[in-house]
């Protein structure tokens, strides 16, 4: 059974999917209201799952008319995509921000699911058995080269 964040996630993804833009803007507390929860359930779902990583941007007013406005970042070009990734990546990249990429991958359809699961044996927190911060240096670079690799492979 999906849990709360879950449902949360899926239901603003079909809002951005069926309103055919990119953009969304939403009040928190009426959507904390319609699932039956507390608002800060509403930040945790934004703050986790609407990332950069996984290729969104949130925006946010607050006050009385304020909104959470969540916009969906779309690329013309798969090349400018994986450049763009190598940017939030690099010097570090943590695990969980490695499994946001690797998700937005598969989003995009720049990865099949056994890739994924592959690209991120290599560099999991197992695997790649140092302290910090030079596991996350050593992730990053490999990622790097993993997204290069794909780069020049799509063209």
């Amino acid at each position: 059974m999906r849990n709360i964040s879950d449902i949360i996630e899926q239901h603003l993804k079909q809002i951005l999917e069926s309103a055919g833009k990119d953009e969304i803007d939403i009040k928190r507390s009426e959507l904390a209201e319609e699932f039956q929860c507390v608002p800060s359930q509403i930040n945790y779902v934004i703050k986790t799952r609407f990332t950069v990583e996984k290729g969104y941007i949130v925006e946010s007013k607050r006050g009385g008319g304020g909104y959470i406005r969540i916009i969906r970042i779309q690329h013309q070009d798969r090349a400018e995509l994986i450049d763009e990734i190598i940017g939030l990546i690099n010097p570090v990249v943590s695990q969980q921000a490695t499994m946001d990429v690797l998700e937005r991958l598969l989003e995009e359809e720049l990865v099949t699911e056994r890739e994924a699961k592959i690209m991120l044996s290599a560099i999991n927190r197992d695997t790649l058995a140092f302290q910090l911060p030079l596991r996350d240096e050593v992730r990053a670079r490999i990622l790097t080269s993993m997204l290069s690799t794909l780069k020049y492979l799509n063209k």
